[in-house]
């Protein structure tokens, strides 16, 4: 079955809980001290309570999110409706450690998604739904291996979902040279998952096409990794509103920025909001956080 956005678009995200150390800004603020594995993964359930208790029902994950999969897994049993959704195409490298010199490797190969695809089924089993290639650029590999593209549809006629994230400046560009991607004459991507939000909506008018053309779109990083954050309700129904919509991604850390995330879902007009970087500027200034 092609993956449907639930009735309730708002998903939840645990790429700030599924590891001690992120690029959000106000993480000391908004998690423990304890960082241990075994504290991330009572605030991961406690998140994952409060978005399940409230409607939510996409649930998004990655391999490189620490040990957000497992997490995530977890807690999936008897959780009926539940959609779960990971990433391959990065490898976790920081050994738990917030001060780790390199946090995450990027690798697009076939080997690359034979071990973390195998990693993936052998937590959640028949409960994932959707299986994206993390990351995206116009460059990446993903989008012009054969062989790659023949192992993720032998993986979509079990019944997973494929579908692909992208980042950076060129977003566009990865997107609609996705779009073209077909195996035996079919669409590859079902599923395309961008960041876009008011201070980058680039990726914009690509996401646009993509829906046209049947693909369900998810919206990431819609609080700009914490740069929005006061206007979250604003800045989520800004992407909500957007007519090619399917899911907008929630990334919070504390149950209560999911309540301030799902009131999004009672704002008619989001108001004035910051007004848009150029792509360049957005991601260098994104590419300067700091992991904490």
């Amino acid at each position: 079955m092609p993956f449907e956005p639930p009735a309730m678009r708002i998903g939840l995200g645990l790429a700030a809980v599924g590891r001690p150390g992120y690029i959000n800004l106000g993480r000391e603020r908004d998690l423990p001290a304890d960082r241990s594995v075994e504290a991330l993964r009572a605030r991961s359930h406690e998140l994952l309570d409060a978005a399940y208790a409230a409607g939510v029902r996409y649930f998004d994950v990655a391999r490189s999110y620490g040990l957000a999969e497992e997490f995530l897994a977890g807690w999936l049993p008897g959780k009926a409706g539940a959609v779960a959704g990971s990433k391959w195409g990065y490898t976790y490298t920081a050994g738990w450690r917030v001060d780790a010199p390199v946090h995450e490797a990027k690798d697009h190969s076939v080997a690359t998604f034979d071990r973390q695809v195998a990693e993936t089924l052998e937590l959640f089993g028949d409960r994932l739904d959707l299986y994206q290639i993390h990351s995206v650029t116009p460059e990446s590999t993903a989008l012009t291996d054969a062989t790659l593209h023949r192992r993720l549809a032998d993986l979509a006629a079990t019944g997973v979902t494929v579908g692909l994230s992208t980042s950076g400046p060129r977003q566009a560009d990865a997107i609609r040279a996705a779009l073209r991607v077909e195996v035996g004459g079919e669409p590859l991507f079902r599923t395309v998952q961008a960041t876009w939000n008011p201070l980058e909506p680039s990726a914009g008018p690509a996401l646009a096409e993509a829906h046209a053309d049947g693909r369900t779109v998810i919206v990431k990083e819609s609080l700009a990794n914490g740069r929005l954050a006061g206007c979250d309700a604003a800045a989520i129904a800004a992407a909500l509103h957007q007519p090619w919509a399917g899911v907008v991604l929630s990334g919070a850390a504390t149950t209560a920025q999911l309540a301030a995330n799902l009131r999004a879902l009672d704002v008619d007009d989001p108001g004035p909001l910051p007004p848009a970087e150029t792509p360049a500027a957005y991601w260098a200034h994104r590419a300067s956080l700091t992991w904490s």
